[in-house]
């Protein structure tokens, strides 16, 4: 699925591109002054590049490892692919990107929507896809369609693509009027319809996927229109060679899987989110991770590991409960067996401090086991499997892998041998015998996914740490300005 929605942005690339293509062509001869790589060689002789963008989640922001975000990605790479240092303006809103740089920057790159024949400028090739999408408050009902909208406070921002959206749509129902702001971002409007200022909003749905889970009371609604061209902005007149560069870059980063990666790894968690229950999750990842966020990462410390996925074993295993106890014995926030606390010198598997130790060095304990000719991820997520099913019946999955034909060493082979021991055909023959081996299989992928939610929160929670810092103003409309209807 995640492979779908990196498809679905980066789709129509060629057909825009190639709508670019002939507009430069018809701009070509007013270059005819300009040598074609003056800008480039400006840029190279300074030995920087000036970026003009936002101070976003999807742009960029600084973490708590310094800056990053979507675009900062794709800048930095640009920066480093060019063989010069990154110079960042975030100081701008969305009207102000371009006007910047027109008059004095290299590039803009803060998710401008592709409006050929924008004076002054030349885009890129398209980045992602774009789709405007309503959201609106939780007990609104029967927000469906386009005239559901007229007569609510609506809200969006302008000169960001989603306004041009709502202009297209006033045509066909005039009465519709809407309020567009040029000084907040989208987690401020969402704040805005999460708190009843507004009614609904108007953004794209990458942005929604990336702040949902800061916004429970507000609700999606339905797409709105075509969607648009993120891409990035030039100034005309100063020569074709930074946009043929940037173009160049921009079509590797695609064919060599980067920009799916990026796009996934930024807009792509939402599946992970819809999948298990999200609701219980978040309530637990609140209320009951914070008690144990020290300890996973006193035990990651201790075994190599990412505190996060020792968490997210503990989620899988007990809910972050230090009292659960399942019907065959194991027990506490890591589960552990009376046997396998033992071995790890365990005197009291209810102790939280006790159990997330014990866990971590069992993990580690079983994955230094594995053969070494297991390696990277693979051998990761066997040790999760063993943990969860043994490593007698683990083994007994590689050798039935190989006996298929498959990899003993890759986990994607050995995932598909391990349902197999609970039929006799195959458990027969195995040392270890009968095992209820879909489970491991299930428990991996489930970790995984923990994983990536708690990832996705940490990441996210960063990015709204300014937004909190950001004193609200008095006047919640006052930013606005209104769109009046038509008649």
């Amino acid at each position: 699925m995640l492979t779908l929605i990196c498809r679905h942005f980066v789709a129509r690339a060629s057909a825009y591109y190639a709508l670019i293509a002939i507009t430069l062509l018809t701009l070509v001869p007013t270059l005819s002054l300009v040598p074609p790589g003056e800008h480039l060689t400006q840029i190279s002789a300074k030995d920087f590049i000036t970026v003009h963008t936002r101070n976003t989640p999807t742009t960029y922001y600084e973490g708590r490892q310094g800056p990053t975000g979507f675009e900062y990605e794709l800048m930095h790479r640009f920066a480093d692919y060019l063989g010069v240092s990154l110079n960042l303006d975030a100081t701008h809103h969305p009207e102000s990107v371009l006007p910047a740089v027109r008059e004095s920057g290299d590039l803009g790159a803060a998710a401008l929507p592709l409006l050929p024949n924008t004076p002054g400028i030349y885009y890129t090739r398209p980045i992602i896809q774009m789709q405007p999408l309503v959201v609106y408050r939780r007990g609104l009902n029967g927000i469906s369609k386009p005239s559901d909208l007229v007569g609510l406070e609506l809200g969006t921002l302008s000169k960001a693509g989603t306004s041009e959206a709502l202009h297209d749509l006033q045509i066909l129902h005039p009465t519709l009027s809407w309020k567009e702001s040029h000084e907040l971002e989208v987690a401020e409007l969402l704040a805005r319809v999460e708190s009843g200022t507004l009614d609904a909003a108007v953004i794209f749905e990458h942005q929604f996927r990336l702040n949902r889970l800061f916004f429970p009371n507000v609700e999606r609604g339905f797409t709105l229109g075509d969607p648009l061209s993120m891409a990035w902005a030039v100034p005309s007149g100063r020569g074709l060679g930074l946009l043929e560069a940037a173009n160049r870059f921009l079509q590797d980063l695609q064919e060599s899987g980067t920009l799916n990666r990026l796009v996934s790894r930024y807009f792509g968690h939402d599946d992970y989110l819809e999948y298990v229950g999200t609701r219980t999750f978040l309530d637990h990842l609140d209320a009951r991770l914070p008690r144990y966020t020290e300890l996973f990462q006193q035990s990651a410390r201790e075994t190599g590991f990412d505190w996060k996925l020792l968490a997210a074993v503990g989620y899988q295993e007990s809910h972050w409960d230090p009292d659960a106890v399942s019907p065959t014995g194991v027990r506490g926030l890591m589960m552990l067996t009376n046997d396998t606390a033992g071995e790890m010198g365990i005197s009291d598997r209810t102790d939280s401090a006790q159990s997330i130790d014990g866990g971590a060095r069992y993990l580690r304990s079983i994955k230094d086991r594995l053969p070494e000719s297991i390696t990277g991820d693979d051998r990761l997520f066997m040790a999760m499997a063993a943990y969860n099913v043994g490593l007698g019946h683990l083994y007994d999955a590689r050798k039935i892998a190989e006996v298929r034909g498959g990899d003993p060493d890759s986990w994607a082979d050995v995932r598909a041998a391990l349902p197999l021991l609970q039929q006799r055909e195959w458990h027969s023959q195995t040392r270890y015998g009968y095992a209820r081996g879909g489970e491991p299989v299930i428990y991996v992928r489930n970790i995984r996914r923990y994983y990536e939610m708690i990832e996705y929160v940490e990441r996210s929670r960063q990015q709204f740490f300014q937004l909190e810092q950001t004193p609200v103003n008095d006047d919640p409309l006052l930013l606005f300005e209104l769109v009046p209807p038509l008649n």
